[in-house]
């Protein structure tokens, strides 16, 4: 089943073109890595994906139905890049990641006891059940990118998208943030994720997909990526702490 199909998509930003004639389809179960320099449209593409951009040409479906029709969006956890909201969010560990939940309450009712419990299991996957009563401002840059993580996966999505969860992050987060992703691969899940190199996602990765100018260049296995190391790993991770986004949208961008 296709869960990503994107045929002939273009996107344009204020009379610029981001993104020309991409053409992606992403399986039920596949986890697939997005690649590039910076610019090069790999975040616009997961946002065109998802409708958070819209398209200037061609269509874009999710799990089969086109984009503007879709609302299950319970099925479809999204980890934005850091936010650039002002950090001292008066919130707790645990609090933020019971918002990934809202989507599968009926408004006003209180969490269920399977809230609960898939709250507990979130924070235990990315390493932060010692942390649940802290607020989340007081959090380093990488605990507070493992929050957002956490949030996501515990509305139990089936699927997910991340838009550079590396970046600014240190190493045992990435460790961390790597395990719980492949927990979820392991029970299914299709994964896109928005890198500039593999780093510890790399055994997760089963597909690479290579963007330049707004264009894909290569599209396949990993082992694939040797001679097109000049398009993929030209640019490092930007190094700025994350910070927690509002909880607004269907999928829980700032709007």
């Amino acid at each position: 089943m296709s869960v990503v199909e994107i045929t002939g998509g273009g996107v344009s930003l204020g009379g610029r073109p981001i993104l020309r004639d991409i053409g992606l389809r992403v399986e039920q179960g596949e986890v697939v890595a997005l690649l590039g320099a910076n610019g090069s449209g790999k975040s616009t593409l997961v946002k065109a994906a998802v409708g958070l951009l819209p398209l200037s040409a061609g269509t874009a479906r999710l799990f089969g139905e086109p984009v503007a029709d879709f609302g299950a969006w319970d099925r479809i956890g999204y980890v934005p890049q850091r936010s650039t909201i002002t950090q001292g969010v008066p919130a707790t560990v645990r609090e933020v990641v019971a918002a990934g939940r809202l989507a599968r309450r009926r408004p006003f009712l209180p969490a269920t006891a399977a809230d609960r419990r898939a709250v507990t299991e979130a924070l235990e996957s990315v390493g932060l059940a010692d942390r649940a009563q802290q607020t989340v401002s007081t959090l380093s840059g990488g605990q507070q990118q493992r929050v957002l993580m956490a949030r996501t996966l515990a509305g139990g999505p089936e699927l997910l998208l991340l838009d550079e969860p590396l970046a600014g992050v240190d190493l045992i987060s990435q460790h961390a943030m790597a395990d719980a992703l492949e927990a979820r691969a392991r029970a299914g899940a299709t994964i896109v994720v928005v890198l500039h190199e593999l780093g510890p996602f790399e055994p997760l990765i089963g597909r690479t997909v290579v963007l330049r100018e707004g264009r894909v260049v290569y599209d396949g296995a990993p082992t694939g990526l040797l001679g097109l190391s000049h398009d993929v790993h030209c640019e490092p991770v930007e190094q700025a702490a994350a910070v927690v986004p509002p909880l607004r949208g269907p999928l829980g961008e700032e709007g």
